[in-house]
């Protein structure tokens, strides 16, 4: 008998102990949540988003074109990638000048490898919600906007509607239904990209965007 089939055979004859009782997620949530109204909970999730050098800004639904077109106009933004197929990409593609081309994520990476790495400036994305406690926004890519939008232009521009912001994780989890129908890769971004790991110096933009500019779309003005 090798040795590997003896240490198999062993494993199997040991009787295991039985298993733990899970623990009572939800119940170790309900009982630590700070029962803030929506207006709180907008604050805390700003608050924590400029506190790690996130940008965030103020937007109704009809406005928020406008507003990136001013904020790429000022950041010097040339190229602008957005995923393809997106309404968002098509309502911002009527508000940009024409020193500002709006490109779609509509090809193979391996076609514009170096195009996408060396001429988009920024990138548009709408985030699937956002959770108050944390300052986290909640990215779900899939094929029409893959994960390449939000990572490799230097400028990430995130979307968020107010309706979708919860108050911790365990909520936003369980209203959306994660356990059902999760993507291959579900994102939580609280700020731009940074690390310390060199020489333990703080630099910005190091594995992805250097600048994260949030837009908080609210038609009811709570975060006003």
């Amino acid at each position: 008998m090798r040795a590997r089939e003896r240490i198999l055979g062993r494993l199997r004859a040991t009787a295991l102990p039985h298993p733990p009782e899970p623990p009572e997620v939800a119940s170790w949530y309900a009982g630590r949540q700070r029962n803030e109204t929506r207006p709180q909970q907008i604050e805390r999730l700003r608050s924590a988003l400029e506190a790690a050098r996130a940008e965030v800004h103020d937007a109704r639904d009809a406005a928020w074109p406008a507003i990136v077109k001013g904020l790429a106009e000022a950041k010097g933004v040339r190229r602008l990638l957005a995923g393809s197929g997106s309404p968002d990409a098509a309502r911002l593609a009527q508000a940009l000048p024409a020193g500002i081309e709006l490109v779609c994520f509509d090809r193979p990476i391996d076609d514009w490898r170096d195009e996408l790495f060396d001429t988009i400036d920024a990138g548009l994305s709408r985030a699937k919600g956002a959770i108050a406690e944390t300052g986290s926004l909640i990215l779900w890519p899939d094929a029409h906007e893959p994960r390449t939008v939000s990572l490799v232009p230097p400028i990430h521009f995130v979307l968020v509607d107010v309706g979708t912001l919860h108050p911790d994780f365990h909520t936003a989890m369980q209203a959306g239904r994660w356990a059902e129908n999760l993507p291959t890769n579900a994102l939580l971004v609280s700020g731009p990209s940074k690390t310390a790991d060199i020489q333990q110096t703080l630099a910005y933009g190091a594995h992805g965007p250097r600048e994260l500019i949030v837009l908080l779309i609210d038609e009811e003005g709570a975060g006003k």
